[in-house]
């Protein structure tokens, strides 16, 4: 499909322009038959690069053997390399997630993280995701866990705590050994989500989120978002065919800021890498020309709405966005995409203590909701400095969610995962200095 520019009207810093740069990773197909060309190749060498950087995932140009000697010389002499992002640190929670500091060519960088097993953030959206995740249940208790001691009993739900795995790999391994499915299901878990990066910074300014204080830098390009997903694949091991991978592009930024680059992203992860579509989840703040060319789109991932409040008044203290497009735009845009079987859109809501959080919001979500093919995802807020805001109650949670499930909208908590690292949603900061993390190789 050809990419589509749109024009969001945002006011923001003017992006400093991406330097040209011979990156391999990124390129598609075509772009790759033409580069080839013009060395004097047939077309079969571009299909050996393509296979070379998604399927095998190489990490330098001496890595594709399948490309004479030669080849591989005049590319490096011609300036051209893999251009994966470099893991440069990492830190590991107690509950086995993992950040990662994704240095970028020029020395920009973003963070990515790797989560075994999910967060459960795919209960109820119609996927095959979902079906994994059915029958998991996260307690209001256990979202609102802090960071000490009972963190790992809490908001770890590590691979066989409370689930019938012997049921679960019997019915699926046919007797045969977990490795068989993969480096995951060698290790215990079912699956594991990457979360994903798609700006150095954000322009979006929710006022909940830690991203938010860094401002805007630049936008990612398709090869940076997709080369986050390859390096951590990388890092794991991980078998595409075999292992089960979710992708939530929901990372550092607002993707559909970013929308060409985004999409371009995701072009490269379905054909070249190999996940599918169906694995992958992007979420928006509610950027209305982005949500109506994602609508048009033949190829395209689930979509989450961060609606975190019921109505306008208190989003816009949260989400100052809402001036620009108001909740029953976003509603009307969301209701124009053409769903596909069993598929439900997904909507985020941020559980802020004593702001969106009582009765009578849950009351304005069902009003909301009303006639959609819908889910809610509850998140209870993630604490960081600087942001005065607190979490709600475990009363408070467990009446919210009661109340949209009687009034018939399937609601599900999210699974808190990474928040003793800074790794959990609206956590992600760039931290280079203020946590002490551990260098990849030491």
């Amino acid at each position: 499909m050809t990419e589509q520019t749109i024009n969001t009207g945002i006011d923001a810093k003017p992006l400093v322009p991406m330097p040209k740069a011979g990156a391999l990773f990124g390129m598609g197909l075509a772009e790759l038959t033409e580069l080839m060309a013009g060395l004097g190749q047939k077309p079969y060498r571009a299909k050996q690069v393509f296979e070379a950087l998604y399927k095998q995932r190489v990490g330098s140009v001496e890595e594709m053997t399948t490309l004479a000697v030669e080849l591989r010389e005049k590319l490096k002499a011609d300036g051209w390399y893999v251009g994966l992002p470099e893991m440069v640190q990492t830190a590991v929670s107690v509950d086995g997630t993992e950040r990662y500091l994704m240095k970028m060519v020029d020395g920009e960088t973003v963070e990515t993280v790797w989560m075994p097993d999910g967060d459960g953030g795919e209960r109820g959206d119609g996927s095959e995701a979902a079906e994994e995740e059915a029958g998991e249940v996260e307690t209001p208790e256990e979202a609102v866990a802090g960071v000490d001691a009972g963190l790992s009993t809490a908001s770890a739900k590590s691979a066989d705590s409370g689930r019938d795995d012997t049921s679960f790999w019997g019915r699926r391994g046919q007797g045969r050994d977990r490795a068989y499915f993969g480096t995951l299901a060698a290790t215990g878990f079912r699956r594991a989500t990457i979360c994903i990066s798609s700006q150095v910074g954000c322009a979006v300014n929710c006022q909940f989120c830690l991203t938010a204080k860094l401002g805007i830098k630049r936008n990612l390009t398709a090869g940076e978002i997709a080369g986050q997903v390859a390096a951590v694949l990388n890092r794991h091991k991980i078998q595409i065919g075999k292992d089960r991978i979710n992708l939530v592009f929901m990372g550092m930024g607002e993707p559909f800021l970013n929308y060409d680059n985004f999409m371009g992203s995701v072009r490269r992860l379905v054909e070249g890498v190999g996940i599918p579509e169906s694995r992958m989840t992007v979420s928006t703040s509610g950027i209305l020309p982005g949500i109506e060319a994602f609508a048009k789109e033949t190829l395209r991932p689930k979509l989450a709405l961060s609606l975190n409040a019921s109505n306008d008044g208190v989003r816009e203290q949260v989400m100052p966005i809402t001036r620009k497009w108001n909740i029953a735009a976003l509603l009307e845009a969301v209701q124009k995409i053409p769903l596909r079987t069993r598929e439900w859109v997904t909507f985020e809501y941020v559980l802020l203590g004593g702001v969106n959080d009582q009765p009578q919001h849950a009351r304005e979500v069902l009003a909301l909701l009303a006639g959609m093919r819908a889910k809610v995802n509850l998140i209870v807020w993630n604490p960081g400095p600087g942001i005065a805001y607190h979490q709600p109650t475990v009363e408070d949670i467990a009446v919210f969610q009661k109340m949209l499930i009687a009034g018939g909208v399937a609601t599900y908590i999210r699974r808190p995962r990474g928040r003793d690292i800074y790794a959990a949603c609206g956590q992600l900061k760039r931290t280079v200095a203020e946590e002490q993390l551990v260098t990849i190789g030491a």
